[in-house]
């Protein structure tokens, strides 16, 4: 948590971005009026603050140059601990470069605990809009609460999530937990209404992008959107990347949405992470791929930002790799996916993880991270069916009949599930191998890396720690049951901790894929139910909205709820509080309990 001079220093020259280390205040008088030096500019992008410490604040602003030859530009950095800015307690000047985009972060040291800090910037006489963001407390803490975001895919709609977090009161953080920006071009992925929004790719960067140039003007799309900067202004955000940054279904070496005509992996990959770290208000790091990081907030809260993406993860499994019609190809399948070798976070990472929760003594142990943990299978044969469609699809074919077919699989199923449940002794034991015979709904998430999930949840089990996993990726609510298998050789089958994982703000889920009619509200509630009735270890689903997630942390519980919009495809909107839900973890009781 020590972040030291030296420290910054070697992340500055290591790392991507310009960055600049604030001791205070400079004495120093500056003056942007100089008509010799003067430069027409402007502050398009907003302003941002990240990353907090008890002791120290990451803020960030970007300055534009009105003359395109222009490759330097002075600015000018305030904070103060009211919004006025009469108690100033740091200010400097330095210059940005096109080298770094024009983007500057300034890491302000020696700041007090638990407070709120305004910050702007100033170049040649223009003045940035005012951020506000708040530093870690220490010592004892009765709550911290936290936003969490995932997935804004801006041709897909309006980024009302955002201005709906904007408006949140009492926020300690926001999570982003990755899909901040996504790298498809025009025509691609949820970008069938953005002409008629008016949410189009800019005419220069309307391709899929891959070099450095294309991802940074990516991010200044996204950072133009008023929303993302009120979000931004508000409160300090903590981020980690996923896949979206980078290509779709990013792993250590390679990714689905990336072939060998688009050049090699590595350097694309290296570039996509520079503009990052350029654009996001993330503290600078030497090793430019560790963003695994921890922040504890006092004696209540210790949290883990992981990378289950770039630094370690395998390549993901497919179904298409094994015979699944055969005990043989089953038992394969079964110890690919459960393979100790077979890596998420990878050896160091999950090391650091374990010994933090082994060691910590925050009353909850939290991770922040990209994709689901909880279980998630459905049973065989709605997987069998599920894989066609995604075939036929791919295949441009005509996938209703195959839906159709699954939305009747589905409640046959439920009904199934629901008897044996009440204990209905009609049930035979071929309707029960039906539905007990499951298989991971996405290889992607945890379910696809079992061995490092069962060590995470042992641990914690072991060290009677309090857990909650916080996700995205999915683009809907869920809420889970973390429980160990029953062969893990620490725990057993146990109940370990509870996972919530957020909507996105704007791409589209699993409603999408099914084609559910999501303009009927008692077909969604029904499909929610049997979702939730056939995934042994879900207990809430929303599959329809678009939305974000605050968690409140206390001595005694973690309360969840999400936060929903009726709708990303107009200007005007609603909060859907009737499709909210709210859940809670009791410290020292690992179960998913409804908030009384």
């Amino acid at each position: 948590m020590q972040f030291t001079r030296r420290r910054f220093l070697k992340a500055s020259a290591a790392g991507f971005g310009a960055a600049v280390l604030s001791l205070g205040l400079s004495g120093c008088v500056f003056d942007g009026d100089n008509d010799e030096e003067y430069l027409d500019v402007s502050f398009d992008h907003g302003v941002a603050s990240g990353d907090p410490l008890d002791d120290s604040l990451i803020i960030w602003t970007r300055v534009t140059p009105k003359d395109p030859s222009v490759t330097r530009v002075k600015v000018q950095w305030q904070a103060a601990t009211d919004a006025n800015f009469q108690s100033l307690v740091h200010d400097g000047q330095t210059e940005v470069s096109a080298d770094t985009d024009f983007t500057l972060k300034v890491d302000l040291q020696g700041l007090d605990a638990n407070t709120t800090y305004y910050y702007r910037f100033i170049s040649y006489g223009v003045t940035s809009a005012t951020g506000k963001g708040k530093t870690l407390p220490v010592g004892d803490v009765d709550q911290v609460k936290l936003a969490v975001l995932s997935c804004a895919n801006y041709p897909a709609g309006y980024f009302h999530v955002y201005a709906e977090v904007a408006k949140q009161e009492n926020l300690d953080a926001i999570l982003h937990l990755g899909d901040y920006i996504y790298e498809y071009g025009a025509g691609g992925y949820a970008s069938e209404d953005a002409a008629a929004l008016g949410r189009e790719l800019a005419s220069d960067n309307n391709d899929e992008i891959i070099t450095l140039d294309d991802y940074r003007k990516r991010y200044a799309l996204y950072r133009q959107d008023a929303d993302l900067q009120a979000a931004h202004g508000h409160c300090a955000f903590i981020t980690v990347w996923d896949d979206h940054e980078i290509s779709n279904d990013t792993w250590h070496s390679g990714a689905e949405n990336h072939d060998d005509s688009e050049g090699p992996f590595e350097e694309r990959k290296m570039q996509a992470l520079r503009a990052y770290f350029e654009w996001m208000p993330i503290r600078n790091v030497a090793d430019k791929e560790k963003i695994y990081r921890r922040f504890d907030f006092g004696n209540l809260v210790s949290l883990y930002m992981l990378d289950t993406r770039v630094l370690a993860r395998d390549e993901q499994l497919s179904y298409n790799d094994f015979d699944l019609t055969t005990a043989a190809g089953q038992h394969d399948f079964a110890s690919a996916i459960g393979a100790p070798s077979r890596a998420l976070l990878g050896g160091e990472q999950l090391t650091w993880l374990t010994d933090g929760i082994t060691t910590s003594n925050q009353q909850w142990q939290v991770l922040g991270q990209q994709v689901l943990m909880t279980k998630m299978h459905l049973p065989a044969e709605v997987m069998m069916l599920l894989a066609a469609v995604q075939s036929t699809l791919a295949q441009g074919g005509d996938t209703a009949p195959l839906l159709a077919q699954a939305n009747t699989l589905f409640a046959e199923l439920a009904q199934i599930k629901g008897r044996i449940l009440a204990g209905d002794p009609s049930v035979t034991d071929a309707e029960r191998a039906r539905v007990e015979t499951v298989l991971p709904y996405n290889l992607d998430a945890w379910d696809g890396y079992a061995y490092e999930r069962e060590v995470i949840l042992g641990t914690a089990l072991a060290t009677q720690k309090n857990l909650v996993v916080l996700a995205g990726d999915t683009h809907n609510g869920w809420a889970g049951q973390l429980r160990t298998d029953a062969t893990n050789p620490v725990a057993g089958d146990q109940a370990a901790g509870v996972e919530f994982a957020t909507a996105s703000v704007s791409s589209p889920g699993i409603e999408e894929y099914l084609s559910l009619n999501t303009q009927d509200p008692q077909a969604i509630a029904q499909m929610e139910q049997v979702i939730a009735l056939l995934i042994d270890d879900l207990s809430y689903n929303n599959l329809v909205n678009r939305g974000f997630l605050t968690v409140t942390f206390s001595a005694t519980a973690a309360q969840a709820q999400w936060h929903y919009v009726d709708t990303i495809k107009a200007r005007a909107y609603q909060v859907s509080a009737e499709r909210g839900q709210q859940l809670q973890m009791l410290a020292g009781n690992p179960q998913l309990l409804p908030l009384s």
